[in-house]
């Protein structure tokens, strides 16, 4: 790619908190930065004050922007206790390529988006390239970049007005995202919206294609696996910090959403170099 020299991805991580963390750059960091909340919940500094950032939050922050990023406890949507837990993906970033996307338009701190393969697998596989010790290829994770810089202006650009049940069904969808890493029924996510079960089981069924029940899995299935990969949590406490009720019922939805066992993947994953 002749345009390898414009643009640097100078680092792509991913991070999972269990402990307090506080950081704070009041002249801002050096170069571009694109952050994204997966899972749990901390805080970062938005108009003067700490605003709390749930899974779906995507941050973009340039060059001399303050910035602070604090985690600590914050309160269970469900069952409300307190707990440390917070994912991330994060890329540092500089060239002539992002600085001209970057002031193609107005960019917001924060923008909210789905926790879509588009959006999250572009991060991953952003991460696994730059980690990639034998026969690294710039140029993939450039490609990549640039898919999620699309992905981010789609967002950002194409959003249509919902709709009053499209509404409550994106609310759902967020309820889901933010508390799927702890047990919670459906009718939590009812209540939360202030609708009866049976509508929240429609509304969702006809905004996503798919159930309540199933998207949660979804949910819950992915962020283990980002775990099993980029943490060196155990496999049993993958599974609990991943909202799973036991590690049998973990076993078994694992190897049939991705052909193997949670143990197999991750030694895969190793032996890979990722």
């Amino acid at each position: 790619m002749n345009e390898a020299t414009n643009l640097q991805i100078l680092h792509a991580g991913y991070s999972l908190h269990r402990k307090p963390f506080h950081t704070t750059q009041w002249d801002g960091h050096e170069n571009y930065l694109i952050r994204l909340q997966t899972s749990g919940k901390c805080r970062t500094r938005l108009n003067g004050r700490l605003e709390l950032l749930e899974p779906g939050d995507l941050l973009l922050f340039a060059p001399g922007d303050p910035y602070e990023l604090k985690i600590e406890a914050e309160p269970n949507g469900t069952t409300g206790e307190s707990a440390v837990s917070s994912g991330d993906y994060h890329i540092f970033l500089s060239g002539e390529w992002i600085e001209a996307w970057w002031s193609r338009r107005p960019l917001p701190h924060r923008l909210k988006v789905p926790l879509s393969e588009g959006i999250v697998g572009a991060f991953r596989q952003i991460m696994l390239e730059q980690r990639r010790i034998s026969n690294p290829t710039p140029e993939i994770s450039e490609y990549y970049l640039k898919i999620l810089c699309l992905e981010i202006e789609r967002n950002l650009l194409e959003q249509p007005q919902p709709t009053y049940p499209t509404y409550l069904a994106h609310r759902l969808k967020n309820y889901i995202e933010e508390n799927a890493s702890s047990p919670f029924k459906l009718e939590d996510a009812a209540t939360h919206v202030g609708i009866s079960v049976s509508r929240a089981v429609h509304l969702f069924k006809q905004a996503f294609g798919t159930s309540m029940i199933q998207y949660t899995l979804e949910v819950r299935l992915n962020m283990a696996r980002e775990r099993i990969m980029f943490s060196p949590l155990s496999l049993e406490l993958v599974a609990e910090s991943s909202g799973f009720p036991s590690y049998n019922y973990f076993h078994k939805v694992f190897r049939k959403r991705f052909g193997m066992s949670p143990k197999q993947f991750r030694q895969t994953t190793r032996d890979n170099g990722n």
